[in-house]
């Protein structure tokens, strides 16, 4: 009691006040720092005293879209940890396509919590998106690190031992679909850069069709460059500038990697082919992510597969009007979600 008591006074105040700070000033008191691991240097943002949290970005994200989270949470208890994962913001962007698959992802984590936080035996772990895939192979490849884990968007995906994963996009989909149109090294980086970085950024933060995306080539994102874009009142010029900066540095194409490792993680992982996720999860989705709206997706979620994979998932919420960048788009919701279910443990 005493516990929801203080969320709700905390929250009360995030409610009423920090929506009108700015992006800037709610960055105030998150610590900064690399650490080297697995053979790069990885950023890592943190703020906060008590039980750890992981959160893990997608793309294209980076560690700054856990902001709202980072804020809450920390002032709730915990500690809050985000990295920029490899390929992105201040972390080393490894040269080689290769580089990028889910076990050299993994093993970055691992021993970025070996680094920064070595007396901690399990953690609690908040993915979204790529991050959301990343937490699932986390808990698939050393659950014995994991306490608890509250994901975002995506659920669990088996592996299929038969077809690797882009003929099955490709035959679903085709080759205009943005994850087939990312496989060719350059090809649509020379398109993103024709449509400029901030631009290429709003387009995909403000993707609120529930259909699959599809980026015809030379088409960019369907309608014209110098057309306007409309930000949402979850996300203002200044977050945008913010993401511009940090991928002018970097490009897309370390993003872009995760994407080209989709068969090759599925050949590596032949090992866990039938594995379940033992570890306790809650999982959230807007009822307008494209994710969501996949084929199969919702009877796998909600009709057995989903529980059959993850026999301790305990929870499945949809939240109605919300797009892919849900934690972005409904901050105070997702924070109370994760508050709420890493209170059980």
């Amino acid at each position: 009691m005493f516990l929801f008591s203080r969320f709700m006074q905390k929250f009360t105040f995030i409610g009423t006040s920090l929506r009108l700070k700015s992006s800037m000033s709610m960055m105030e008191g998150i610590e900064h720092r690399t650490v080297s691991v697995n053979g790069i240097n990885m950023h890592i943002a943190e703020k906060g005293q008590g039980p750890l949290i992981l959160f893990i970005h997608g793309f294209p994200d980076l560690w700054y879209s856990w902001r709202h989270q980072i804020t809450a949470l920390a002032s709730l208890g915990y500690r809050c940890v985000a990295p920029d994962l490899r390929g992105f913001g201040d972390t080393d962007v490894p040269a080689s396509a290769t580089s990028y698959t889910n076990l050299h992802v993994v093993g970055d984590l691992i021993g970025a919590l070996d680094a920064i936080a070595p007396q901690e035996e399990k953690v609690f772990v908040v993915g979204h998106d790529w991050g959301a895939l990343t937490a699932w192979s986390l808990s698939l490849y050393r659950p014995e690190r994991v306490k608890a884990m509250l994901n975002l968007s995506v659920p669990f995906t088996p592996r299929n031992p038969i077809r690797k994963p882009l003929h099955i996009l490709r035959a679903v989909y085709g080759n205009d679909y943005y994850i087939s149109r990312f496989q060719e090294p350059g090809d649509i980086e020379a398109e993103f850069a024709q449509i400029g970085t901030a631009r290429v950024l709003k387009e995909f933060l403000t993707y609120r069709n529930p259909g699959p995306l599809y980026l015809p080539k030379g088409k960019g994102f369907g309608h014209p460059v110098d057309s306007p874009i409309v930000l949402p009142a979850w996300l203002s010029e200044e977050e945008c500038n913010y993401y511009a900066s940090k991928y002018d540095k970097t490009g897309f194409t370390g993003g872009l990697n995760y994407y080209r490792n989709l068969d090759l993680n599925w050949e590596l992982t032949a090992p866990w082919t039938g594995a379940q996720v033992k570890i306790p999860v809650k999982f959230i989705v807007g009822d307008l992510d494209l994710t969501y709206n996949a084929p199969g997706a919702k009877d796998y979620i909600h009709k057995g597969g989903f529980k059959r994979d993850v026999p301790l998932l305990e929870d499945v919420v949809v939240i109605e009007g919300a797009g892919h960048f849900i934690h972005q788009e409904r901050p105070h919701e997702i924070n109370k979600h994760i508050f709420d279910f890493f209170g059980n443990f």
